[in-house]
């Protein structure tokens, strides 16, 4: 029935106030082509598309506004496919047209009923907004909210006020979007049979946007709270104004600004409530605890395909976590996994055939969006097409293929240790003790031989990329860490080439056994592909490829944490303690040539806030808190500092 013109991936619009990543000045023609199949596409959506506009009433009297798009041929039924978001379900005007409307133009081809909706308290809906909402106690009252209950009542409406319907409903969403869609799986309506999570947080201390173990990630966190919370008079079409850095430079605007209470005093002044959740709850208390989706995932009924990207430097332990808690909790559901080598959200906005220097070979979001996403609405929506994926659809990097598992992480998976070794050596065999250490290690820990020091200064952190930039944007997770491997405050541990490929798979943890002069200190660990001298240049950037150091897994732990998220504990200065940090799941094949590095440090800034090495809340920090810190990192027999990989057999 429907005629729809080709359209170029690379021009769906961003759903969830991302930074949208500068295209590679090749792509300028391509940009025009698909701005142009764009134009084409819209006209072809007007005329086989009908838009009505909504304020729909949820059960404590509050209206959400909401646009639906009906097919105008109604010779038969169709499924609806729910949108549901904080960033603006525009364009408002009755005659211009969301393009495209599904997650991809396939769906318009095929024809569906889309309803998008401004949850509450954002745009032209009425209410509050509330940041990552908690669910409601248990048991609800008749006129108690949520995000569950906001996904229920809408649906609800559309089955009752809406023509030409199966009967069947579809949620999905990117980020928040995302996370819209977990809480419409759970307690779900009947009538939802099928739900795409993509890239959802879940829990915003521990692993997503917000936090990672216990770490504020302040400089995402203001840039998207200075954009998307600050109080409002009433609802409204309008986005508000970007902040103004008054500097090209994040690192120095974060630097001078401080901790989390002198950035709210200088520029949020108490108009963003969720900073001051931020200052007002430092630890994983119940604030943080019942924001945590997976609390509420045991009893999910839709059919769930989760996505995540590789290099989402917002979330990633979100989607992965949501689908290992699905698959644990509800035994016997379709629960399928696709993971690529996507920033985030790029499956929907770009080919997925490169991100930064690093090539992929082939559009990889193509594959997901014809392969995958399309099938599964298609298959359980409408009992069309053939829906057979296996439970886990990996891309594995660095040899460039799809890979099916019936689960993720994969049989067959070994852990081997890869651990720190002198002269900023890295190999699989355990440190040995050696006769001019000896006395070292039973007498003063930091005069061993078989440890390495650095100084750690609040003043001069180490930078999380080479960019200069106000804003986190979206690859640094690929990024060449040669800038940092030549500061004097990162630990640098390096392998001899490899003589043959080597494919890790599922999580990578590190365990180090460090020692600060200061009383609490964050312990970064990074893991990098580290590319041979000769290796031929990227069409898709000018950095030189030979000696590239690609960061391919990352992850940060705040000290007092170490042992207990709720109860934070400082660390005694001198004294040798055990810090474990995952590192987060990965694929990736190590080619023969390349080595493995790992660096250690202890600020990431301003990915994360610096830590003041002192025991003091670092929300409410004053000047005089920071504080200059000697750290040791050991690798001794009795302190073996290591990399756990899981290998993957040839």
């Amino acid at each position: 029935m429907f005629t729809v013109a080709p359209f170029a991936a690379g021009c769906a619009p961003p759903e969830d106030g991302m930074d949208a990543p500068q295209p590679p000045p090749a792509q300028t023609e391509a940009q025009a082509e698909a701005e142009a199949a764009a134009a084409a596409h819209h006209e072809v959506l007007a005329a086989n598309y009908e838009k009505s506009e909504h304020m729909v009433a949820m059960r404590d009297g509050i209206e959400l506004y909401t646009l639906v798009y009906e097919p105008r041929d109604r010779s038969r039924e169709y499924p609806i496919l729910l949108f549901r978001t904080p960033y603006s379900i525009g364009p408002y005007e009755p005659g211009e047209y969301r393009n495209p409307l599904g997650p991809s133009t396939e769906f318009d081809r095929s024809g569906y009923i889309f309803a998008f909706q401004d949850v509450r308290g954002q745009f032209r809906s009425e209410g509050e907004f509330e940041v990552i909402r908690a669910p409601a106690a248990e048991p609800r009252g008749p006129t108690d909210t949520d995000e569950i209950t906001d996904n229920w009542d809408t649906i609800e409406w559309l089955l009752a006020n809406v023509d030409n319907h199966n009967g069947r409903v579809g949620q999905w969403g990117i980020s928040y979007p995302g996370w819209q869609t977990v809480m419409g799986m759970v307690d779900a309506h009947p009538a939802l049979v099928a739900a795409s999570p993509q890239a959802s947080p879940s829990d915003m201390f521990i692993g997503d946007d917000w936090h990672h173990n216990g770490a504020f990630r302040i400089m995402y966190a203001f840039s998207w709270l200075s954009g998307n919370a600050r109080r409002r008079d009433g609802p409204t079409d309008t986005r508000g104004a970007r902040f103004d850095y008054g500097t090209p430079s994040g690192y120095d605007f974060f630097l001078n600004a401080g901790s989390a209470i002198a950035v709210d005093e200088l520029y949020f002044h108490g108009d963003v409530p969720a900073w001051r959740d931020f200052i007002e709850h430092p630890n994983y208390d119940e604030f943080w605890q019942r924001q945590n989706a997976l609390r509420y995932l045991d009893d999910v009924r839709p059919a769930t395909l989760n996505v995540a990207g590789w290099f989402d430097t917002e979330d990633f332990y979100g989607p992965m976590s949501i689908y290992r808690t699905v698959e644990a909790e509800n035994p016997g559901l379709e629960n399928t996994l696709v993971v690529g080598p996507w920033l985030h959200g790029g499956w929907r906005r770009m080919d997925g055939d490169f991100l930064g220097c690093i090539a992929f070979d082939t559009k990889t979001s193509l594959h997901f969006q014809r392969e995958f996403q399309y099938p599964f609405f298609e298959y359980h929506l409408k009992n069309e097409g053939r829906w057979d994926a296996t439970e886990a659809n990996v891309f594995l990097t660095g040899t460039n293929e799809w890979r099916a598992y019936d689960a993720w992480p994969p049989a067959g998976v070994t852990p081997v240790s890869l651990y720190l070794g002198p002269d900023g050596t890295l190999g699989f065999e355990p440190p040995t003790r050696t006769a001019d250490s000896a006395a070292g290690s039973a007498g003063d820990a930091a005069a061993d031989s078989h440890a390495d020091s650095y100084v750690s200064d609040p003043a001069n952190p180490v930078p999380f990329s080479a960019e200069e930039r106000t804003t986190l944007g979206h690859l640094w997770k690929v990024e060449d860490q040669r800038f940092a491997s030549e500061r004097p405050d990162v630990l640098v541990y390096q392998s001899e080439p490899l003589e043959e490929d080597l494919t890790i798979a599922g999580p990578i943890g590190a365990e180090i056994f460090v020692s600060t002069t200061g009383t609490d200190s964050d312990w970064i660990v990074k893991l990098i592909d580290v590319y041979p001298d000769d290796a031929p240049p990227s069409a898709n950037c000018d950095v030189p490829m030979g000696g590239y150091q690609m960061h391919l897994a990352g992850e940060i732990m705040r000290g007092r944490f170490r042992n207990d998220l709720e109860n934070p504990e400082p660390m005694l200065p001198g004294e040798v303690t055990r810090i474990e940090i995952d590192l987060r799941d990965r694929f990736h094949t190590f080619k023969a040539g390349h080595r493995l590095m790992v660096h250690v440090q202890s600020s990431w800034f301003p990915a994360y806030d610096r830590n003041p090495q002192t025991f003091v809340d670092t929300y409410t920090a004053s000047p005089g808190d920071y504080q200059a810190a000697t750290q040791t990192v050991y690798r001794s027999p009795e302190h073996p500092s290591r990399v756990i990989l899981g290998v993957l057999p040839r």
